[in-house]
């Protein structure tokens, strides 16, 4: 996780150095399988391992450390265990969260065609932070052949600068997950983006500016976007004491609307 005066990183690097622990073929590790109330109630299954090293990010322990946690499950065995926790809840929608589930692409696509031929599963809600839909257009032109999924492209800021300061990245990575919209758009897959436009993480021009951008993609996709609030999460907490935020200070005064 982030530390003062860290030394920011390539996160296709970190891409590469994660998909090493936790992909096996088309095996990836997982925590848990659960159902949860969020999009109206979701299955979903707890990955492991993420590119990105947000001091604001509420996943487990598993992001930071994912040589210790978790165990491999073949797409099939993970489509099934999800599956599973759909009928339990008696909920029509699925994801993979609590990573970035972009990585481990064989695991990934296999699982979704899984779910594109469950008649029980109505969507597929893919979060990612849009670093390798950003750098790979036939990632995404493979990904539109699925018509249950729906893409949720997570924004972490609007200027190069402060995406490093929240990320770790280097700034040279702050127009990827744009070109992920751009790439998204393209090739006709559903999605939508949410950033963290938080006023107590992002102040109110940088958070302008971010909408500027995306108008300058496409309007429709600015008018859409989904605003996200960071909450106390003990890991939040914890990740921002350590990068030398003071989560008292933070968490003690309300987000108030842009």
């Amino acid at each position: 996780m982030l530390s003062k005066g860290f030394k920011p990183f390539d996160p296709l690097w970190l891409a590469k150095v994660t998909e090493e622990i936790v992909c096996n073929g088309d095996s990836r590790k997982y925590t848990s399988f659960y159902a949860t109330g969020v999009y109206g109630g979701i299955a979903t299954g707890y990955a492991v391992g993420c590119c990105l090293r947000c001091f604001f990010c509420w996943s487990n322990w598993s992001r930071d450390f994912p040589e210790l946690y978790g165990k491999f499950y073949s797409a099939e065995d993970a489509y099934k265990n999800i599956a599973k926790a759909a009928r339990i809840w008696n909920v029509k929608r699925a994801r993979i969260s609590g990573c970035e589930p972009t990585l481990c692409r064989d695991h990934l696509v296999k699982l979704l065609e899984y779910f594109e031929r469950d008649n029980r599963i109505e969507l597929f809600i893919l979060e990612t932070n849009g670093i390798m839909f950003g750098t790979s257009k036939n990632y995404v032109k493979e990904i539109s052949q699925f018509e249950k999924v729906h893409v949720r492209v997570s924004l972490k800021a609007g200027y190069a600068k402060a995406f490093t300061a929240r990320t770790g990245a280097v700034q040279e990575a702050f127009t990827i997950p744009f070109e992920a919209i751009k790439n998204l758009l393209k090739y006709n897959v559903r999605f939508h983006v949410a950033a963290m436009t938080d006023p107590r993480i992002m102040p109110k021009d940088e958070r302008v500016e971010l909408i500027k951008k995306l108008i300058d993609i496409n309007e429709v996709v600015a008018a859409n976007l989904e605003e996200e609030i960071c909450d106390p999460y003990d890991t939040t907490i914890v990740r921002m004491y350590i990068y030398g935020i003071d989560p008292v200070a933070i968490f003690k005064r309300k987000p108030e609307l842009h």
